[in-house]
């Protein structure tokens, strides 16, 4: 399985960083695939709705020249895409949302007069996400986001891991988050059951 992770933090080091580390292990030990950008190290320029976008039905076409044409490879490419952001203000962060809003277009050629295909259509979703407020409470209206975001893009949302931090005087990463990483990994390599 092909493995796109789109990584959201501005800390090369921060929480998310950590819990990705065995995530992104127990993936590469299952024989996956993984694919991880930094989106805050990219050039990422906001999308301006110039629809250029949806003039091909084959490629991405932004009439942005920046890092954006790697993302969309790589997401093309995957079998599964792992958002993985730190939470700011109830979202994500705002590379991340420049990522998400530029793919919603590229992908989905249906904002013309005669729509086209969601080229991405079918592939998996998935989240790794920290937070400052307890998840149902600090993730759950970028969940929801991304649910509806699924949803319109005929993307499969596969779920999310979320986990908290309690604050800069306490360490984040432990033995339990990590397991944590690992069960969900392994989760999202599970067949669906119907």
């Amino acid at each position: 399985m092909n493995v796109c992770i789109l990584k959201g933090s501005p800390r090369k080091n921060g929480n998310t960083n950590s819990l990705l580390v065995p995530f992104a292990e127990a993936l590469k030990e299952a024989g996956c695939s993984c694919r991880e950008l930094d989106l805050h190290t990219m050039s990422l320029e906001p999308c301006v709705a110039c629809r250029c976008c949806q003039e091909n039905w084959h490629s991405f076409n932004c009439s942005r020249r920046d890092d954006m044409q790697q993302v969309f490879d790589a997401v093309l490419e995957s079998d599964l895409i792992v958002l993985a952001t730190p939470i700011y203000s109830w979202f994500c962060t705002p590379a991340m949302k420049i990522a998400l809003d530029r793919l919603v277009y590229g992908m989905n050629k249906i904002y013309s007069m005669s729509p086209g295909p969601r080229l991405w259509a079918g592939k998996s979703v998935a989240m790794v996400i920290t937070c400052g407020y307890k998840p149902e409470k600090g993730a759950d209206l970028f969940e929801e986001a991304m649910v509806r975001y699924c949803k319109h893009s005929r993307l499969e949302y596969k779920g999310m891991l979320a986990e908290r931090h309690l604050g800069y005087h306490t360490e984040f990463m432990d033995e339990e988050k990590a397991q944590h990483a690992r069960d969900f990994a392994k989760q999202l390599l599970e067949p669906a059951q119907e």
